[in-house]
């Protein structure tokens, strides 16, 4: 029974030496593993500092442009209450001209005789002047440019007549 108690240490012994040996082999691509796996996270670090660098200054430029926005849009909202004033003020010019439309119409209405009026008798002057126009014209047209000429003109002496009795 010695004798099997030293075969089965002999065989746990075996047994063990084979774990280790299997569990150092494990290690051992392990490490190779483990070796590649650094290297890939230093990269990978590397490029999270680039990262880091050009995400800082992205926010720095995103912050001024921000604030460039705010200012903009602070100038803005006064170009804006411009308008508005503007399109106020056109507002109440458009109610002015309607109310002077208004009052201009009521007024035709009620002087819409003496209107008639007025424009009969413009009809009649202007129908005047026309004829005094035309009759104008006439008179230059008859009147021959030589009838103003200083002439000396003969006159036949006729006999003159006394006054009375004709014998």
């Amino acid at each position: 029974m010695e004798v099997i108690l030293y075969i089965a240490a002999i065989i746990a012994a075996i047994g063990f030496l084979i774990l280790c040996v299997s569990v150092g082999m494990t290690l051992f691509s392990l490490k190779s593993i483990l070796n590649s796996l650094a290297g890939t996270l230093s990269g990978i670090e590397g490029q999270m500092e680039g990262i880091t660098r050009e995400t800082t200054s992205l926010l720095s430029k995103t912050n001024s442009l921000a604030e460039d926005i705010q200012h903009k849009s602070e100038q803005l909202n006064s170009v804006v209450q411009a308008v508005k004033g503007i399109g106020d003020s056109v507002n109440g010019l458009n109610n002015s001209v309607q109310q002077i439309t208004s009052s201009v119409s009521k007024s035709v209405e009620q002087n819409e005789e003496k209107i008639a009026q007025v424009v009969q008798w413009s009809n009649v002057a202007m129908g005047i002047a026309d004829k005094w126009k035309k009759r104008k014209i006439i008179e230059q047209e008859t009147v021959s440019p030589d009838a103003y000429a200083f002439e000396t003109v003969q006159v036949e002496e006729t006999p003159k007549r006394k006054w009375g009795r004709k014998k």
